[in-house]
């Protein structure tokens, strides 16, 4: 499994959702997504901008392991979840994290191992305009379009894939 984050604008129905993100500058709601290696949407808890993605673990975890009945043990994982309490926090959900991280010496675009399936993911979800700004005004429907779009994208390439 492989956890990250994205700050999606706000608009005038996002309401109260909508929180500062000071990382990205910019105000919305922050959608986090856990995927399995192949890119395929296990979890998306959504929550203001100004959430820390390391206080998400354990929702992540805990909807992963109930989505996929408690058989994943590796979560790979960028800089904003390392430390003691989010991988506590995962280990009690029996996930252990690996981070993942850019060499020292970083210059332009890099493409990082396991890292690159979440935002090609993220990529996928950006076909949909529903998808690229908060529109909505209730939580659940932000939460529910990623899954409506996953699927729609699932669905396409088994239609590609069948004689």
């Amino acid at each position: 499994m492989i956890l990250d984050s994205r700050t999606l604008r706000s608009t005038p129905e996002s309401g109260r959702r909508a929180g500062y993100d000071g990382a990205k500058r910019k105000k919305g709601s922050k959608i986090h997504i856990a995927v399995d290696t192949l890119g395929h949407l296990l979890a998306t808890p959504v929550t203001p901008a100004a959430a820390q993605d390391r206080a998400q673990v354990t929702v992540l975890a805990k909807a992963v392991q109930e989505a996929t009945r408690a058989s994943v043990e590796l979560a790979f994982v960028d800089q904003r979840y390392t430390g003691d309490q989010p991988a506590k926090d995962a280990e009690t959900h029996g996930i252990q994290f690996e981070g993942v991280k850019a060499p020292e010496a970083k210059r332009g675009f890099l493409l990082l191992p396991r890292r690159w399936v979440v935002e090609r993911s993220f990529a996928w979800a950006t076909r949909f305009r529903r998808l690229v700004r908060d529109y909505e005004r209730l939580p659940e429907t932000v939460r529910g379009f990623p899954f409506i779009a996953f699927a729609c994208l699932m669905l396409h390439k088994a239609a590609i894939l069948s004689p």
